[in-house]
């Protein structure tokens, strides 16, 4: 934690309590979108354009200030610390010019063109390498056609980063033959050959939630990031492990802010003649609560620092994934029952970092996909495995 960054934490943790609490209080609540005026002052932050190169109007920081900032707006909303992610560089875009690269980058690092990802299927979630979402060239473009699910931010996103399978030789693994597409499209609409429905979700209000289908969707040629039939794959392992490390960084401010605000609720609330935190078990609680979180922070910092110094971390990601968002559902229960009743209740946000601390346990890989990825870097795969 250098000064730099301790400034940098700092300063968002501001920007957290004086723009994005009093926001996520009034509209999680009645399941409002995140307002268009709070994504203009993350831009003019750079929030969106933390780990974009400067020379691309981006702040040129790693994965470790990134993930300092993401805690820190987790602990207001965690939609809002998610959409930070949806800003990221298009200067891998196969057929594009340099010009129009160039330009959509710098773009993003503003928060003016940003993703919706679809990688979900209705039959391939933790299965990834089982996408049957096709693309299929047809002269100067593709033709995509195909369900998705689980698709946030559908609808207000710039262009949707999509999945999909290209071809897959006999006897080949079922994880060839994919490749990402960048299908751009008018903000606040579906782009063409594509209809959707919102999924009604529990949490992470903010933003909605599709089911995708494309029916003879086109998009240019050109439109696919990096190269080679195996690419698509490769490509999202790899941003997995960023995206993972992010996915921590958002359960430890979940359980930060719950933590806080349970805290700030046992001084005030008094039984049987004393404020609570009087009680063993308050105390013991808190400590708990405490000690958890730092040890996940401690982890987050390491695989973030990993990531920066470009070491391949798919364990030590994973490990960081898992570890913290399954103490943030702990610690978000724990503080909601030092809340009480008052903690069932939509009066006080602790319930809404207890509902959404327990997405953090299924998006970005669930937490059993995480133990399987561990377990195999230490114990090889098993002989049953064939896949």
């Amino acid at each position: 934690m250098t000064p730099e960054r301790q400034m940098i934490r700092d300063v968002a943790r501001d920007f957290t309590q004086n723009e994005v609490l009093p926001i996520a209080n009034k509209l999680d609540p009645v399941q409002g979108d995140i307002p268009m005026e709070l994504r203009n002052k993350m831009a003019d932050m750079g929030y969106f354009g933390v780990r974009i190169a400067e020379e691309f109007d981006g702040l040129g920081l790693g994965v470790f200030e990134y993930c300092l900032i993401a805690e820190e707006l987790s602990r207001g909303w965690m939609s809002v610390a998610s959409i930070i992610a949806r800003a990221d560089s298009l200067m891998n875009v196969e057929g594009w010019s340099l010009e129009k690269r160039t330009e959509m980058t710098r773009k993003a690092a503003r928060g003016e063109f940003l993703s919706a990802v679809s990688l979900s299927e209705p039959n391939a979630g933790s299965d990834l390498a089982n996408i049957s979402c096709r693309a299929v060239p047809d002269g100067d473009e593709w033709v995509i056609t195909g369900n998705k699910y689980w698709c946030t931010f559908a609808d207000g996103a710039d262009y949707i980063r999509l999945l999909a399978r290209v071809d897959t030789a006999r006897g080949e693994p079922r994880s060839k033959g994919l490749k990402t597409f960048i299908i751009e499209k008018p903000r606040g609409r579906l782009p063409e050959g594509c209809a959707g429905s919102e999924i009604p979700k529990i949490g992470y209000f903010g933003w909605k939630t599709f089911e995708l289908a494309f029916d003879g969707c086109r998009i240019p040629r050109g439109n696919v990031l990096g190269g080679g039939n195996t690419e698509g794959f490769k490509t999202t392992a790899n941003w997995l492990e960023a995206a993972r490390v992010h996915t921590a960084a958002r359960a430890i401010g979940l359980a930060r802010g719950a933590m806080e605000d349970a805290i700030a609720y046992a001084h005030e609330r008094v039984q049987f003649g004393v404020a609570i935190t009087e009680f063993q078990e308050t105390r013991f609680k808190i400590a708990r609560m405490a000690s958890d979180i730092e040890a996940a922070r401690q982890l987050m910092y390491f695989a973030a620092t990993e990531i920066d110094n470009l070491r391949r971390i798919d364990k030590e990601a994973s490990m960081c994934k898992w570890f913290a968002s399954e103490m943030a559902e702990r610690v978000t229960s724990d503080a909601l029952q030092i809340l009480g009743g008052a903690g069932y209740t939509k009066l006080h946000a602790v319930e809404r970092y207890w509902r959404d601390a327990r997405l953090t346990k299924i998006f970005e890989g669930t937490s059993e996909i995480q133990l399987r990825i561990i377990s195999d870097r230490i114990l090889g795969r098993p002989m049953s495995r064939t896949q």
